[in-house]
């Protein structure tokens, strides 16, 4: 059985797609996305571990990660299924491509994070642990529209605040995330790139307000030697949280990975 808390959107007997969020995040980030634009869907969106309502418990790596969303895919999916998977989620999706290619028949990468410089993320890290929390929802919410979320939906952001953020020490608040899994997540950015097989379609988003980006240039270089005609690369005029920002646009680019050759779902 799997020990994610999982979000299920549309009808049971739409085509599947599994939908990863990123650090900090949670599986029900994708419900606007899915329910307004793409309601024809069975999306199933977990909460992956160590946030939001899954467990808490180490290891926190990409490959125990790959272990819960393969449980998972085992009991919700009858074959191969297209992923969608935003930043942290990119990294996951990444090595469950790897490590089980028959599981994943296509990936749609929303800026992903992929081999981050460590240095960077070890100030990261040192960040999280110095202030890891919120005097209060405003100041969360300052936050957020200051790390990617400055152009969606005031709607979305708000829904983020009532879903995701909780209490914590001394009246403080903070997101439904746990802290040690959080900091050695952080660290599994450091890791070499994950490669998928070089059949596999996959696209590629980079959000180019990002600075400095989440996907470094020679690992965008990387995918596109190992996966060549495979891998459609697009640069979008946006801060890092894409869907919500651009859900029109990801919500084709996620109605085409799942069309097959004929052009059928």
């Amino acid at each position: 059985m799997s020990t994610l808390h999982v979000h299920r959107f549309g009808p049971v007997t739409g085509p599947p797609l599994l939908a990863l969020h990123g650090l900090t995040g949670h599986g029900r980030r994708w419900a606007d996305l899915a329910n307004r634009l793409l309601p024809d869907i069975r999306v199933i969106a977990p909460d992956l571990r160590g946030h939001g309502h899954s467990t808490a418990l180490p290891p926190w790596d990409l490959e125990t990660i790959v272990a819960d969303l393969v449980a998972l895919l085992t009991t919700e999916a009858d074959g191969p299924v297209p992923v969608v998977a935003h930043s942290f989620g990119g990294a996951c999706a990444l090595r469950l491509a790897e490590l089980r290619p028959d599981l994943v028949r296509g990936l749609v990468l929303l800026d992903p994070a992929v081999a981050l410089d460590p240095a960077w993320l070890h100030a990261i890290a040192l960040a999280t642990l110095d202030s890891p929390d919120y005097t209060d929802a405003e100041e969360a919410r300052r936050d957020k529209l200051a790390t990617g979320w400055g152009a969606a939906d005031p709607d979305l952001l708000q829904a983020e605040l009532d879903d995701h953020l909780v209490p914590a020490r001394d009246g403080r608040v903070g997101w439904r995330v746990s802290l040690p899994a959080l900091i050695a997540y952080w660290s599994q950015l450091a890791r070499e790139p994950a490669l998928p097989p070089p059949g596999m379609p996959t696209v590629l988003v980079r959000a180019t307000k990002v600075d400095p980006p989440f996907l470094p240039e020679p690992v965008q270089a990387v995918l596109a030697e190992r996966l060549g005609a495979n891998l459609t690369i697009e640069e979008w005029d946006c801060e890092h949280m894409v869907s919500q920002i651009l859900p029109e646009q990801t919500a084709a680019l996620i109605r085409a990975a799942l069309e097959d050759r004929d052009g059928h779902q």
